[in-house]
C-alpha cells in the first residue's frame, strides 16, 4: 500500500531503542508505516503520495508540552503583552498607545507583566494611576497568581475598599484602608477577569474550576472558541502535537470537541478536572463524569488538578522556613493536610491520575504525604502522579519522589538559569541554602525521577526551542546554585516521549517507529550538530497530527 505522505532526507531521532536513528519515514492513515533510509521508502511511494524533504534537520515525535492553560494563552494572543517591560515610560508608551486602539473596553488589562514593570517602582494602584489615569487598568503577572489595578479599576471592580476572598488569596489593604492595587491569587484577582471582555470565562478552569454561572450568549460561544482555535494554531505552530491542559471544566472541554466535531483536528489534548481548596470530596464525582464524557484520541480527561500552593515571586508559596524578606511568612497551604489526603486517596482509588501545582518546599512535602497516604490505603499502583513546578524541594525529599514513582513535571525557563527571568537579589525569596535545590532537574534526574518538560503558557511563551536552551545551557549563576544542566537527548525525550509516557500512552505515541501514532515535527536545523547555547535559533518548519500537515514554515 503507498504511503500518504513520505519524511525524507532527515535526521530521525525515533526513541526507539531497536532503531535510535533513522533518514526517512512513511505514514499512511494516521499511523507511522516504516521507518528506515529513503531507498526503503521506494517502494511505499505511489502516485499521489506526498513526499516532504526534512533538508538534513532533526524529525522527532511530535512535542508534547505537559503543562500549558490552552483557554487562556488563546484569549491572551489578542491582548497587550508587557513581557520584558521593565519601565515605566515604556510601559506607559505601550499602554495608553493600546489605550487608543481599544476606546470602548470597560477594563484594560496588560498580561505577562513582570514584577519590575515599573522598573525599581513597587508596582500599586498609585502607580498604575500614573501610566493611565482616566480609565480602569491592570496588569496580569507573567506567573498568573497577581495582579495589580489602578483606582479606576479598583472602583469598577468593586474592590477598593476590600472585598471578599477564599483562604489563600488577598486583596491587599493600605494603612489609608484602601485597596493598594496589589491583587494575590485567582480569588482576588477574579473581579478583573469578570471585567474584561471575555468574561473571564477563560480563567474560570483556574478560578473555580467550573462552569460559567450563567450560559454564554451564543455570540461569547462563538468568540471562545475563535480564541481556543488560535491557541491550537499557536501550538502547531510551534511543533506540539500534544497539549496537557492544567485547568479544566465541562465548558471548556464542550467548546473543544465542537471545535474537533468542524474538522478543527490540530492538537491532541488532555483537559484535567479541577477541584478547588473549599470544594468538598464528592465533587470528585463530576471527575468520573467527565472521564466517561471524554475519553478519544483527540480529547481526553484522566486527571485531576489540584493547587496545594501559590508562587515564590508573589510569597504564596508554601515555605519550611520563612521567606528572607518576609520572616514573618512561609506561605500558607491550601489546603488542610487531611482534607488534601482525603482527597489525593479518593482519586487514586478511582484510578485518577493527580497533579499538584506545587512550587515551596513545604508544599511540595505535603503533596508527597498526601500521595504517601494514597499508597498506603490503595496500594501501590503505576500512578504516575506529578508535582507541577518543582521550584524549590528539600534534600530530605529528594529520594521520595523514586519510591513514590511521583513524575516531577517542570518549566525550565521558569528558573533564572534560563535568562528569560532575573535571579532574585540577595535576601529575597530564597536563602543561600535554599538556591542549590532550587529548580532541580539534574538533581532529581539522577535520582531515578522521570521527569517532563512544559512552558506553562502563557506564563512563558510557547516556543519549545528556548526552552530546551534553557535546559542544556543554563545561564551560570555561581555555585549556589549549582549545575542542573541537562543533556541534549535527555531533554528532548522529557519534551516527547516522556509526555506520552506520562500521559499512559507510551505505546501509542511518543517514538517514530511503525505503527505508532503519526505525530512528527520537522525542525529547520540539525539539533545535535548545533552548538547548545544558539539551540533556541531552530524552529519547527513542519508539524504533522495523525499524518497530517497541520503546520508549514
Amino acid at each position: 500500500m503507498a504511503a500518504d505522505l513520505i519524511v525524507t532526507n532527515g535526521r530521525l531521532i525515533t526513541f526507539d531503542p531497536s532503531q535510535p536513528f533513522a533518514e526517512a519515514m512513511a505514514l499512511t492513515g494516521g499511523r507511522i508505516a516504516a521507518v528506515g533510509s529513503k531507498r526503503d521508502m521506494d517502494s511505499l511511494r505511489g502516485p499521489a503520495t506526498r513526499v516532504i524533504d526534512a533538508r538534513k534537520g532533526t524529525v522527532l515525535p511530535g512535542f508534547v508540552d505537559s503543562h500549558i492553560h490552552l483557554f487562556g494563552g488563546g484569549v491572551e494572543l489578542g491582548q497587550l503583552n508587557v513581557a520584558g517591560i521593565r519601565s515605566e515610560e515604556k510601559l506607559t508608551t505601550l499602554v495608553r498607545a493600546w489605550a487608543s486602539r481599544n476606546p470602548d473596553d470597560a477594563m484594560l488589562m496588560a498580561v505577562c507583566a513582570e514584577y519590575g514593570a515599573l522598573g525599581d517602582l513597587p508596582i500599586d494602584r498609585r502607580g498604575l494611576d500614573r501610566v493611565l489615569p482616566d480609565r480602569p487598568f491592570a496588569l496580569f503577572g507573567m506567573d498568573h497568581h497577581t495582579a495589580w489595578a489602578n483606582t479606576r479599576a479598583l472602583e469598577l471592580a468593586g474592590i477598593l475598599n476590600g472585598g471578599a476572598v477564599p483562604e489563600g488569596s488577598e486583596i491587599a489593604m493600605g494603612d489609608d484602608g484602601k485597596a493598594t492595587g496589589l491583587l494575590l491569587e485567582a480569588g482576588a484577582f477574579h473581579y478583573l477577569l469578570a471585567l474584561m471582555p471575555s468574561g473571564g470565562r477563560e480563567w474560570l478552569g483556574m478560578t473555580t474550576g467550573k462552569s460559567p454561572d450563567k450560559p454564554p450568549t451564543p455570540a461569547q460561544r462563538k468568540a471562545d472558541k475563535a480564541a481556543l482555535l488560535a491557541g491550537l494554531n499557536h501550538l502547531a505552530r510551534h511543533g506540539i502535537t500534544t497539549y496537557h491542559n492544567m485547568d479544566g471544566n465541562f465548558y471548556q472541554l464542550e467548546l473543544l470537541q465542537e471545535l474537533l466535531d468542524e474538522g478543527h483536528h490540530l492538537v491532541r489534548g488532555e483537559v484535567p478536572f479541577h477541584l478547588k481548596n473549599t470544594d468538598p470530596v464528592h465533587r470528585l464525582d463530576e471527575a468520573a463524569d467527565m472521564r466517561r464524557r471524554y475519553s478519544s484520541d483527540w480529547l481526553w480527561s484522566r486527571r485531576l488538578k489540584l493547587f496545594v500552593d501559590g508562587v515564590i515571586d508573589s510569597g504564596t508559596a508554601f515555605m519550611l522556613d520563612p521567606y528572607p524578606n518576609w520572616p514573618d511568612s512561609t506561605g500558607a497551604p491550601l489546603f488542610e493536610q487531611s482534607h488534601f489526603d482525603e482527597i489525593c486517596i479518593r482519586a487514586d482509588r478511582m484510578g485518577l491520575q493527580i497533579s499538584v501545582h506545587a512550587c515551596g518546599d513545604a508544599g511540595i512535602r505535603r503533596t508527597l504525604d498526601a500521595f504517601a497516604a494514597a499508597q498506603r490505603a490503595n496500594g501501590k499502583r503505576d500512578s504516575r502522579h506529578r508535582i507541577e513546578h518543582v521550584e524549590t524541594l528539600h534534600p530530605d525529599d529528594l529520594p521520595r519522589f523514586a519510591e513514590l514513582g511521583v513524575v516531577a513535571s517542570m518549566q525550565p525557563r521558569h528558573s533564572p538559569r534560563s535568562g528569560l527571568f532575573s535571579e532574585p537579589p540577595p535576601g529575597q525569596l530564597l536563602h543561600e541554602h535554599q538556591k542549590l535545590m532550587a529548580y532541580p532537574w539534574k538533581t532529581l534526574r539522577d535520582s531515578g525521577v522521570r521527569m517532563i518538560f512544559s512552558t506553562d503558557w502563557p506564563v512563558v511563551p510557547i516556543d519549545v526551542m528556548p526552552n530546551i536552551r534553557g535546559a542544556v545551557a543554563p545561564v551560570d549563576l555561581g555555585p549556589a546554585w549549582g549545575d542542573q544542566r541537562q543533556s541534549l537527548m535527555d531533554t528532548l525525550a522529557s519534551y516527547s516521549c516522556d509526555g506520552a509516557w506520562a500521559e499512559f500512552n507510551e505505546d501509542r505515541k511518543g517514538s517514530l517507529k511503525a505503527g505508532m501514532m503519526a505525530d512528527v515535527v520537522i525542525m529547520s536545523h540539525d539539533l545535535e550538530g548545533m552548538p547548545l547555547d544558539r539551540l533556541d535559533q531552530a524552529a519547527p518548519v513542519t508539524t504533522i497530527c495523525d499524518g497530517k500537515v497541520t503546520y508549514e514554515a
